[in-house]
């Protein structure tokens, strides 16, 4: 029987090249996505992924998102936290809210998955979780403190729940890309990415499909020794 994964954010960018990835390569893949419909289903014509709509912060949609795909396949048995966003901006003009809104999705999104996701994993001893973070999440970005400290969290999260989970066979890990072509960087500008190319060691931005083999490589056995682990992809902008 196939494995299955479950991907969060699975409409675009990341999201989207890592369901075609674990689709190509005969996995059973369900993807959740919150708004992008038209995305959504022409990718699963493309892929026979399973699209299934929910907001991530919300346990309901996420317990009915994981019974679904038990239903269909038996359980999950990797799971890869993608869904997030950014709100960028100076630290004296965002608000509370702000602060709520992009750690419920970043951060709450990733505990409430992975805690529906346990008894499957935990029942049959193994399983592999891949967080999404950024390379701002380890050294931080200017007028971008709040995905930051957002993504440092996914960061500490993944490591404490490794030691956590790895006794009973369950590796978690995390992947923290540096500048990618995806939509969260449409708001800048031609200029602004040429010069974030010329600051990177290999001397241009990333692309999704570049993180989806990092990730499909931390949820496959081939990386079967490995847990607790931040993977950069960033072209060696952080070293």
């Amino acid at each position: 029987m196939a494995n299955t994964v479950l991907i969060t954010g699975g409409s675009r960018g990341i999201g989207a090249a890592v369901v075609r990835l674990f689709a190509s390569k005969g996995w059973n893949t369900v993807f959740m996505y919150k708004s992008s419909h038209k995305n959504a289903y022409t990718l699963a014509g493309e892929t026979d992924a399973f699209p299934l709509c929910g907001d991530v912060t919300c346990e309901k949609d996420i317990e009915e998102a994981f019974a679904c795909a038990e239903e269909h396949f038996g359980g999950v048995d990797v799971l890869v936290n993608n869904a997030g966003i950014s709100l960028p901006g100076m630290i004296q003009d965002l608000t509370a809210a702000d602060f709520d809104e992009v750690f419920s999705v970043n951060v709450k999104s990733q505990f409430l998955c992975i805690k529906r996701a346990l008894p499957h994993m935990l029942r049959q001893k193994s399983g592999s979780i891949v967080n999404v973070s950024s390379m701002w999440g380890e050294v931080g970005g200017s007028c971008e403190s709040l995905y930051s400290a957002s993504k440092a969290a996914v960061i500490g999260m993944t490591k404490a729940m490794a030691k956590e989970l790895g006794p009973s066979g369950i590796r978690v890990n995390c992947v923290a890309p540096g500048v990618i072509d995806t939509d969260m960087n449409g708001h800048l500008s031609q200029a602004d990415l040429d010069a974030l190319a010329e600051e990177t060691p290999l001397g241009r931005i990333g692309s999704p499909e570049e993180i989806a083999k990092a990730i499909y490589f931390l949820a496959s056995d081939d990386s079967a020794f490995i847990t607790g682990q931040v993977l950069g992809i960033s072209g060696g902008m952080v070293i």
